[in-house]
């Protein structure tokens, strides 16, 4: 092992720290059972329904008696651990849709801006990429009825709908004198997990994904395969902000880096009929590729797993921030009006029997704990930076120390930087795509003209000057925006490179969008410096 630190150098990172929405883990289930023969679960049961019915008599006004259980239910669940959680039948079919990987509508990205309802893109391979419309575009119409105004349910709810039916939109786009009607039929439209999948140099793949959905694992196989075409020898894995998802995915997806039989992962709870052990099982022809994965404090639940399989086995390099530290497991079980229980079931363990989850009193602390979280940067090979701590002691496949009890510590410790609290503000008011729109409704047609669909070419050639910076603020100040210009002088380079990424992703999508902003990422460029490591890691593992 002193060899590997020794192949290590230091590195800072300036990554901007973002606020993250974090997903559980999900696991859908079977309906929940009436095996309750416990007398004092049935004097309970009693009593509220006691409580209920005498509230619903007596009280002094009418009383919505379907509120008042939903109440009960959650504050039933707020003493139980964190990611128990209750689901209204509407909230668990958008969280269905969400890991199912479809929904049926028209297939856009959009956003309402100045109250105008405006393209973002178009969704690759839906009904109105297929008829043309472009990323800028702006629906005045649906369906004949002025849509000035409308909010984004309105949008959902007048553009979503069967596959088959058809809604006619009316389109007004930069350089048209007229407006164009497009009568779009619906049709299933994907939702891709896979957010980039790039070649960083001649050797080097980039996959990012944003969660463990239903159809995450054939995106990833196809992503995969498009690079090894174009010369993959090498993959940066990147995992940041991935909150999780199901299961099955994490073990299929950590069986493409594993050989044999080796243990993925393994889950332990109070009712054996819930224990689960996962093996590698299908041969794959990533088994040896030299691999880093990135992660971060917001990289949850199936990220873990598969992180943590790649860092007890000693198959690749884990470099980044400390994990989010979700190892539960939830089952959904459903309720008669079609909302949703999801219950934690049981704990899982990574193949060296860590267990992930991080102590928790409660809700507050337990993600306050996650913002206020320090570390310090840098190699981590024996997991130093643990040592210290009460955590529970394992030992890898190639005899390194690692650390249970609190999410997985990367083995070279990368800190996101943060953006100052001027750029932040621009963020939160999404300056950076309002003016783009603006910029590109006046120089699109030049870039279009001298770039084409030369992404490389664009990369190379194009960027932003400090004197497009200042028309950024200016128009954020027009917004009223409150901007600290002695502030924002200290971020100067990603402004302009966002700008970039922003103008990037209207042509070429999210690679476009990732091709730019991996050129400010410090965390991929000391991915780059450490494949050394990694294939020194490579050779102990069997």
């Amino acid at each position: 092992m002193a060899d590997l630190r020794s192949k290590i150098t230091e590195g800072k990172s300036r990554l901007p720290l973002f606020l993250v929405v974090l997903t559980s883990g999900v696991l859908l289930g079977t309906q929940l059972q009436s095996a309750f023969d416990d007398d004092n679960l049935l004097a309970s049961i009693q009593k509220f329904n006691d409580v209920l019915t005498i509230a619903k008599k007596n009280y002094y006004k009418e009383i919505d008696s379907e509120k008042l259980v939903v109440s009960a239910i959650e504050g039933m669940i707020e003493d139980m651990d964190p990611h128990t959680a209750y689901f209204s039948k509407k909230e668990q079919e958008d969280e269905e849709e969400r890991f199912r990987g479809d929904f049926e509508g028209i297939g856009i990205e959009f956003q309402v801006v100045d109250d105008t309802l405006t393209v973002v893109t178009p969704i690759t391979g839906g009904p109105s990429e297929e008829l043309g419309i472009q990323a800028g575009d702006r629906i005045v119409e649906i369906d004949g009825e002025d849509a000035i105004g409308i909010t984004n349910d309105e949008v959902r709810e007048k553009l979503r709908g069967e596959k088959g039916t058809q809604v006619s939109v009316l389109v007004e786009r930069v350089g048209m004198d007229e407006p164009i009607e497009y009568t779009i039929t619906r049709d299933k439209i994907p939702i891709y997990s896979v957010n980039a999948n790039i070649m960083l140099d001649d050797s080097t793949g980039y996959v990012s994904f944003n969660r463990f959905a239903e159809t995450t694992f054939d995106e990833l196989t196809k992503a995969l395969a498009e690079l090894k075409a174009q010369g993959m020898k090498r993959l940066v894995l990147d995992l940041r902000n991935n909150g999780g998802g199901y299961l099955h995915q994490a073990f299929r997806i950590s069986d493409l880096f594993l050989s044999d039989d080796k243990k993925i992962v393994y889950t332990r709870g109070r009712r054996s009929d819930f224990d689960e052990d996962y093996h590698a099982m299908a041969p794959s022809p990533y088994e040896d590729l030299p691999m880093i994965v990135i992660v971060n404090r917001g990289s949850a639940s199936a990220s873990e797993i598969v992180s943590g399989a790649i860092q007890d086995w000693d198959r690749g390099l884990i470099i980044g921030e400390t994990t989010f530290g979700k190892g539960l497991v939830q089952r959904n079980f459903p309720l008669r009006d079609g909302s949703v229980l999801r219950l934690t079931i049981s704990e899982y363990y990574t193949p060296s029997g860590r267990l992930i989850q991080r102590e928790f009193e409660d809700r507050e602390s337990y993600y306050e704990e996650l913002v206020e979280r320090e570390e310090e940067e840098g190699e981590n090979i024996e997991h130093v930076a643990e040592r210290d701590t009460s955590k529970p002691v394992f030992t890898t496949n190639g005899g390194r120390t690692v650390y249970g009890g609190g999410g997985i510590t990367p083995d070279y410790i990368v800190v996101s930087d943060t953006v100052t609290k001027a750029t932040t503000n621009l963020l939160r008011h999404n300056m950076f795509y309002l003016f783009t729109l603006h910029y590109l409704d006046e120089h699109g047609a030049e870039i279009e003209t001298e770039y084409g669909d030369d992404l490389q070419k664009f990369k190379e050639e194009f960027f932003f000057s400090d004197e497009d910076v200042e028309s950024l603020i200016e128009f954020a100040e027009e917004k009223e925006v409150e901007i600290d210009e002695d502030l924002i002088e200290h971020d100067y380079d990603y402004l302009k490179t966002r700008l970039k990424a922003q103008v990037a992703r209207n042509y070429w999508k999210y690679n476009g969008w990732y091709t730019v902003m991996i050129e400010e990422d410090d965390h991929v460029a000391k991915a780059m410096e450490l494949f050394d490591v990694a294939r020194a890691l490579l050779e102990d593992y069997e």
